[in-house]
């Protein structure tokens, strides 16, 4: 087997990369870091203000998005399935309703870039029009 033969078969055999993600607020937005469970509770919508005292406006992407999947898993650490429950649990019983979801990234930059307060989740390849990336620990 040839050297080009055999990367391609090493290549067909890994498992194709995940979608990365980027977190983004608005540029006015003080605040630069923070900690992974401020931002789990923000989507769950059990934290409702920024530190400065801004209201949070969180934004999701489709449920079907694998960068959604993504988020859902890595940041809030739950599958998306079981925050769509959650969700549904919460509009049952008049407890709230969830963030609203948009379908693509430029529609979460709008979103994002409108609002203060709003924050999203984009590819690690959308273009950010002047959102701001925001860290998490």
């Amino acid at each position: 087997m040839g050297l080009v033969a055999f990367l391609a078969a090493l290549f067909a055999q890994a498992d194709p990369p995940k979608p990365s993600y980027q977190i983004v607020c608005h540029p006015g937005n003080a605040v630069t870091t923070v900690e992974r469970q401020f931002l789990a509770d923000a989507f769950l919508k059990k934290v409702r203000a920024w530190p400065g005292g801004d209201v949070i406006k969180p934004v999701d992407l489709l449920a079907s998005s694998p960068v959604r999947r993504l988020f859902s898993e890595t940041i809030v650490r739950r599958p998306v399935d079981a925050i769509l429950n959650f969700w549904q649990q919460c509009i049952f019983s008049g407890h709230d309703v969830p963030p609203p979801e948009l379908d693509t990234d430029d529609e979460v930059i709008s979103f994002v870039l409108r609002s203060r307060g709003a924050i999203g989740y984009v590819s690690g390849t959308a273009n950010l029009r002047g959102a701001r990336i925001l860290t998490v620990k």
